[in-house]
């Protein structure tokens, strides 16, 4: 019992050997200012049940009563009580004690050594080597009582190693495990976990591996299984819902090619590459760059030319080899022109934007081999396209370039199918980017599709053979504000003829040799 925190502020309060704070206890609980909840835990809290005054204040229980105590086995990598309640503790006998709520499990054996981590006062944690050797260990008792994980939660949990750590990370667990396997006696269970390292590793047969992400970086192509767990729940959601057909109404090429101007326009402006409007048609109606800014004027460049071919726009993938084959080769076209940002190529070290890290470059390919899987299990159209323009963002595969090439394999999507492409305008661009964080960071899906679904609404409004007259359409609609200056307007409009003005951008090889790469169209 504390005496310099106010009573009510003490949410449990442990008995003492010393006789004035045993009466003092006494005394309290006899006025009713106490309770008893459990021998030897008292607390002043009279509203809750003990199972929840217990639950919330566990490790510091355990760490009072009994000290030294090593939180282990499944219990040191879960931290919690397992399903049927019990928490699994390494101590000076082998025992179970009740408390409302939970049990504790104690087994007998070597306490914290160098390395265990202290998790509270009194209470240590197994280090991470140390706690895979205990839950290789054998035991009889198997599922929610058993004091060992499964084989397939340990695989995942070496797999989750080699994820953030490489394998260089998992050869490193390895030579810690077979130390300290020497050290607490548990060589037969390193022996197991040798076996597995070295499968997932692929120096030994894999056939001992059960779970998919280990057997996939067995075979040479491992994946990020928190971001394919993502990408189911993205499809499952997409799949559970309809969506109205929207035939693109900018059929003729004149009109195709003007919308792929804005469109290729905004697509930059997102990314941080502004021109004002007059200097982005200048560069694609010249087909020149603006000499002060070459790399930029590039971006857009190599963006429209992908957005303003129709042919090129009705590629989708059929396999995930031609996913692969799509996506570098659109990368190439949209950044030709940056030879840092390696054009064509998946990239070579990890990207992050703000807090949130993609996927590790070592795990693009598989990761999305695994999400195409998901993906031609989809029908709509519109749902195909928020799952691809979905997976590539989060994948993030290249250097630079994966915000547009994501909108590029949203919107070829949309043309295979005939149906309106979707603009992302300059004013839309926090509504854009919040939902689309909200889904990467969050798992929410909801806002992802409202968003898209509303620019689907507003990009069929944006329809002209004339040029001039789409800005029109574009500037009533506040595509160009900011969005801190002005909210999207979706404007209904009645079908009108004007003159054609071709904004046309002269075939180059880049654009032939999209005829000749024999991708399935």
């Amino acid at each position: 019992m504390d005496n310099t925190i106010p009573l009510h502020l003490q949410e449990v309060i442990f008995s003492s050997k010393e006789p004035a704070i045993s009466r003092r206890l006494t005394q309290l609980e006899r006025e009713g200012k106490l309770r008893k909840i459990s021998p030897r835990i008292y607390t002043p809290i009279h509203n809750e049940t003990p199972e929840t005054i217990v639950n919330r204040n566990l490790f510091k229980i355990v760490g009072q009563l009994y000290p030294g105590a090593l939180l282990s086995h499944r219990s040191a990598i879960e931290c919690k009580p397992t399903p049927a309640k019990l928490l699994f503790l390494t101590y000076t006998y082998t025992k179970k004690i009740d408390l409302p709520g939970v049990t504790l499990s104690f087994i007998k054996g070597q306490g914290p050594i160098a390395g265990d981590n202290i998790f509270t006062d009194g209470l240590f944690r197994s280090q991470t080597e140390r706690a895979i050797l205990e839950n290789l260990q054998e035991s009889r008792i198997t599922g929610p009582e058993s004091k060992a994980l499964t084989l397939p939660e340990i695989e995942e949990q070496l797999e989750k190693i080699a994820r953030l750590q490489g394998e260089e990370g998992l050869n490193e667990f390895r030579d810690k495990a077979r130390e300290l396997s020497e050290q607490l006696g548990l060589e037969k269970e390193f022996k197991k976990l040798n076996k597995l390292i070295s499968a997932m590793l692929s120096t030994q047969p894999a056939e001992i591996l059960t779970t998919p992400a280990a057997i996939a970086r067995a075979s040479g192509k491992p994946y990020d299984s928190a971001r394919v767990a993502l990408f189911e729940k993205v499809a499952t959601e997409l799949e559970q819902r309809q969506f109205e057909n929207t035939p693109d109404q900018n059929s003729s090429l004149t009109a195709f090619r003007n919308f792929a101007f804005y469109d290729a326009y905004f697509s930059n402006y997102i990314e941080g590459t502004e021109f004002e409007i007059e200097e982005a048609r200048q560069i694609i109606e010249t087909d020149t760059p603006l000499p002060a800014r070459n790399e930029d004027s590039h971006d857009i460049l190599g963006t429209y030319k992908i957005l303003s071919s129709p042919e090129e726009m009705r590629v989708t993938p059929e396999t995930p080899e031609e996913l692969l084959e799509i996506l570098r080769y659109r990368h190439k076209v949209l950044l030709s022109a940056r030879t840092d940002k390696n054009p064509g190529q998946f990239k070579d070290k990890n990207n992050h934007a703000g807090n949130t890290h993609f996927v590790d470059f070592n795990l693009v390919r598989g990761t999305l081999v695994q999400g195409f899987s998901f993906y031609k299990n989809l029908t709509d159209p519109f749902t195909r396209a928020l799952f691809m323009k979905f997976m590539v963002s989060e994948v993030h595969p290249f250097l630079d370039g994966n915000g547009r090439i994501s909108r590029v394999m949203m919107n070829a999507e949309l043309v295979k199918a005939g149906q309106t492409r979707i603009m992302i305008p300059t004013v839309y661009r926090e509504d854009y980017i919040g939902a689309t964080r909200q889904l990467s960071r969050q798992g929410l899906p909801d806002a992802y599709i409202r968003m898209l679904q509303r620019a689907m609404k507003f990009s069929a409004t944006i329809v002209s053979e004339d040029i001039n007259f789409m800005q029109t359409q574009l500037e009533e609609s506040n595509a160009f504000s900011e969005p801190d200056e002005a909210k999207l307007k979706i404007i209904e409009r009645e079908e009108e003829t004007f003159p054609e003005e071709t904004l046309y951008l002269r075939p180059t090889d880049d654009e032939d040799n999209t005829r000749k790469r024999g991708t399935k169209r």
